[in-house]
């Protein structure tokens, strides 16, 4: 334990702040989860839904810091990608 309280103040906002970001990264996880799931199956509705909420926590993890700017871009771009294939797969079913 360190003996300034400078040092014992710094650990405690550090579990703080690690409390805050570990909830944010699960939260991002099971969310892109949920809209990778839903992309595989037949419900395009339920699809579209999930994977805006998806980008919006994922956005907004990258604004508080959680993780970095690029690495939200990289994701939310994954999802838009694997939701616009998704969506033009049920299209050509739907046609033939």
């Amino acid at each position: 334990m360190p003996s300034h309280k400078h040092r014992q103040k710094k650990i405690r906002q550090d579990e703080k702040r690690n409390a805050r970001n570990t909830k944010v990264k699960s939260e991002i996880k099971t969310l892109s989860k949920k809209a990778r799931a839903a992309a595989e199956s037949t419900e395009t509705v339920d699809m579209e839904k999930l994977v805006r909420d998806a980008s919006s926590a994922i956005d907004s993890a990258a604004i508080k810091g959680v993780i970095h700017k690029r690495a939200a871009s990289r994701r939310v771009s994954r999802l838009a990608k694997l939701k616009n294939k998704s969506a033009a797969k049920q299209n050509t079913e739907a046609a033939e």
